[in-house]
């Protein structure tokens, strides 16, 4: 099956290296296996034209064949589900850090308890590349976030249901802030420690900055929010840590709430074709329940 979804990502991007980096492969490893696809086959797939891999006729038959069986399997995958009185599964599940160390132990750990025949799988990966993940069948299913200042685009092949709503907090050195909460605009003059601007959490914070005023001045450019934290810690500015990052909090660090509430959703996002299989109602009810006891809740916390 892997060997097809990379064939159908290979049409779809054009080059060996956007289909490597789509499905969270290495180049060579995709043409090693799209090279044995044409081994298995018997016949020629594929055609070089300059940096760029062309199907011949006999690839696009077997990519438009390619979707008919993944759709296939998918469909069987639901038929076995739904027909057992208990569920037997494995899932793979896309995460990043404060999702993987905050809530999802929380979660597996109920899941396990009371439906012991779901196995879940974790690969950590970057926000913004979780859902393309799920599209493309690397996963079943994967955590996105969206913010109240930058909403992610959607994907309309995919669906999602909210399992949490967090707040953002200011994280500032211990004692530098007294005051119980605090505005983004008076911290203007403090350098910041922030990710990326490629990154969803980057983007998000810098437009918050911009709508209150001020482009915040970044001395130290980091992606994960206990990387951030360790420096604050240091002294060495300032940055905004969610509620689920909280819970990676080191001595020497205060958490501030912010005067204008930032917030941010955490979904689980699957395939539309997903949306009837019992394994994955299942994980969203964990995890639902795992983020109400956390003081995470949404309107819709419990099904």
């Amino acid at each position: 099956m892997q060997r097809l979804r990379m064939l159908r990502e290979l049409d779809r991007r054009g080059t060996v290296t956007a289909a490597a980096g789509a499905l969270h492969y290495t180049a060579s490893a995709v043409s090693q296996q799209l090279a044995q696809l044409e081994r298995d086959v018997g016949a020629k797939l594929f055609e070089r034209l300059g940096r760029r891999v062309q199907l011949t006729e006999l690839g696009k038959l077997l990519t438009s064949h390619a979707e008919e069986i993944l759709g296939a399997v998918e469909r069987a995958a639901l038929a076995l589900e739904e027909a057992q009185e208990s569920v037997t599964v494995r899932l793979t599940a896309g995460v990043w850090a404060s999702v993987a160390s905050g809530l999802l132990p929380h979660a597996l750990t109920a899941l396990a308890a009371e439906h012991p025949g779901i196995k879940v799988r974790t690969r950590e990966l970057a926000p913004e590349e979780t859902a393309d993940a799920v599209r493309d069948g690397s996963l079943d299913f994967s955590f996105v976030i969206d913010y109240s200042d930058a909403p992610m685009p959607w994907d309309p092949g995919l669906e999602r249901a909210v399992v949490a709503v967090e707040r953002l907090h200011a994280a500032v050195p211990a004692g530098t802030v007294p005051a119980a909460s605090i505005s983004l605009l008076e911290l203007a003059d403090q350098p910041w420690i922030l990710a990326s601007p490629k990154s969803h959490f980057g983007r998000a914070i810098r437009i918050a900055c911009q709508r209150h005023g001020f482009e915040p001045k970044i001395d130290h450019e980091v992606e994960e929010q206990a990387t951030a934290m360790a420096m604050v810690a240091k002294g060495l500015g300032v940055t905004l840590v969610s509620d689920l990052g909280l819970m990676l909090r080191p001595p020497g660090v205060d958490t501030v709430a912010l005067a204008s509430p930032l917030m941010r959703t955490v979904s689980i996002a699957y395939r539309t074709t997903a949306l009837r299989r019992p394994s994955m109602q299942l994980v969203i009810h964990a995890v639902r329940a795992a983020a109400a006891e956390l003081g995470l809740a949404t309107e819709t916390t419990l099904p």
